[in-house]
């Protein structure tokens, strides 16, 4: 470690649109920032790889507002929607448009504003479907360039610095080294937790760390049962990736006219909800489980419209991935997004003093039970630039750090990467889209088994590895403690009976 304490004024921990969005901020604010990131740039965040959008209120931000409470379920926080719906116009206008300068799709009267499940307007703005790295390498770009940010890449928070109810930094992995690094205040920005399972649309490493950091230094977490599984990622049939997701297959298509066909070539969805493909995310994704159990597989039909010509970058990916999309796209549910986290107000300040929480590691009540398509990277921008000048002026306090130490030999060769397949596994079968209290009752004692025997390895061995399974583990147990104890299936969290026939399908 180095001798001398290394201080910044805002340290954020994370990449993506919430952490850049903090990040800039607080350099508005004449902070000086530096900003850590495991990811290796750009594809190493969750917003690069955004497709869909990002959504505005338009001159509605009231039906705006009715469109996300209806998508939850009812069970988002009415004020936290206000939040959202009345600062998106000049959020996006002022980071996005004016600042970034990003090119969003035009036609003949403006801006191409597109629609997808469950909203009842036009009012999603879009870069064809690969909408995030559109935003994302431009916003990293600007803040390179920027004097007040330092931007440290392939970078890991360990563990939080606290001391009676107040966070004074954290422990930053880079290379091997561990150095304690000091802030006035820290914004974790550290995205989802789609390492937790087996099939996800995350880039690799959203393990989790944010909420297993502020779980574990007191922090509360709420809604973590509510995790969204996308009812499309594209998946490959057969050989040695068999079931492996290929590419998310944004919500876009099924709102330009895409189908939804099962085994026997039949259109299921209209027997299932009202609004067809275009019902909110959970149900989809239930009634797509359903048909690939009952008929072996799900397709996503796009002949209604040109795929080629709309989604050009989407029908490059099928054809990289030998997925002919003329003959329907396989597809199936993945995790996606949790709607929970670290509980946050609406300036992202956490129940600890001087920590923030921004993006998908956050609850900021916004989502309920089942987030509305589009308003991720939304989100996350109005909550980071909120968080980020909130989080501006406040001096950094060293103290002492805590001692990680590595006085025993290294880890048994795989111990990492066979845990996360043992977790990964009960999180699957047991906490995964459908759920059963008696097996969330045996994933629980798994879980508490395996963050054992992590947390005994923790006490003398310090390694990147390590921590991230750690903070898996903690996140885990967290998602499947919440779930055993929400005994009302709404939203994402559906409950059901193993010890029952399950419901057949209403499909013909």
């Amino acid at each position: 470690m180095t001798d001398d304490p290394i201080t910044t004024d805002v340290l954020v921990i994370g990449s993506g649109i919430a952490g850049l969005a903090a990040a800039l901020a607080a350099a508005r604010e004449g902070d000086d920032v530096t900003l850590a990131t495991k990811a290796t740039r750009p594809e190493g965040s969750s917003s690069w790889w955004a497709q869909g959008g990002i959504a505005i209120s338009r001159d509605t931000p009231e039906e705006f507002k009715q469109d996300i409470m209806a998508a939850s379920d009812g069970t988002a926080a009415p004020d936290a929607v206000d939040v959202l719906v009345e600062n998106a116009n000049e959020a996006v206008e002022d980071v996005l448009l004016e600042t970034l300068d990003v090119e969003f799709d035009q036609n003949e009267s403006g801006h191409d504003f597109t629609r997808e499940a469950a909203h009842s307007e036009d009012r999603i703005l879009h870069v064809d479907a690969s909408t995030g790295k559109h935003i994302h390498v431009p916003f990293l770009n600007y803040l390179d360039d920027h004097d007040r940010v330092e931007i440290l890449d392939d970078t890991a928070a360990l563990e939080l610095i606290r001391h009676e109810g107040r966070v004074h930094g954290a422990m930053l992995e880079s290379d091997g080294e561990v150095d304690p690094y000091f802030a006035g205040s820290v914004v974790l920005a550290t995205g989802g937790i789609g390492d937790l399972y087996p099939r996800t649309t995350n880039p690799d490493n959203t393990t989790g760390d944010g909420i297993g950091m502020a779980a574990l230094a007191g922090a509360e977490v709420e809604d973590m049962e509510y995790v969204q599984f996308h009812p499309t990622a594209c998946v490959q049939e057969g050989g040695e990736r068999d079931g492996d997701v290929a590419f998310l297959v944004s919500e876009a298509v099924r709102g330009e006219g895409g189908l939804l066909r099962n085994g026997d070539g039949e259109r299921f969805m209209p027997d299932y909800h009202a609004d067809a493909e275009l019902a909110p995310r959970d149900v989809v994704a239930r009634a797509v489980k359903t048909e690939r159990e009952a008929t072996g597989e799900v397709t996503l039909d796009v002949s209604p419209l040109d795929f080629a010509e709309e989604f050009p970058d989407l029908a490059q990916r099928c054809e990289d991935h030998g997925v002919d999309w003329t003959e329907g796209i396989p597809v199936a549910p993945a995790e996606h997004f949790l709607c929970g986290g670290i509980s946050v107000d609406d300036r992202g300040r956490t129940t600890l003093d001087r920590l923030y929480a921004v993006g998908e590691c956050s609850r900021t009540g916004v989502h309920g039970a089942n987030r509305l398509a589009s308003t991720s990277l939304l989100e996350g921008l109005v909550w980071g630039l909120r968080a980020g000048e909130d989080a501006a002026g406040a001096e950094p306090e060293p103290i002492e750090a805590p001692e990680l130490l590595e006085r025993d030999p290294d880890l048994p060769k795989r111990f990492a990467s066979d845990k996360f397949q043992r977790l990964t596994r009960v999180m699957d079968d047991y906490v995964g889209v459908v759920r059963d209290p008696a097996d969330l009752q045996r994933a629980m004692a798994v879980l508490r088994r395996l963050k054992g025997e992590v947390d005994a390895y923790v006490r003398t061995r310090t390694s990147r590895s390590l921590y991230e399974l750690r903070h898996a583990s903690v996140t885990a147990l967290l998602i499947a403690r919440h779930a055993a104890e929400n005994e009302e299936s709404v939203g994402t969290h559906n409950l059901v009976d193993a010890s029952e026939d399950p419901p057949e399908s209403t499909a013909d």
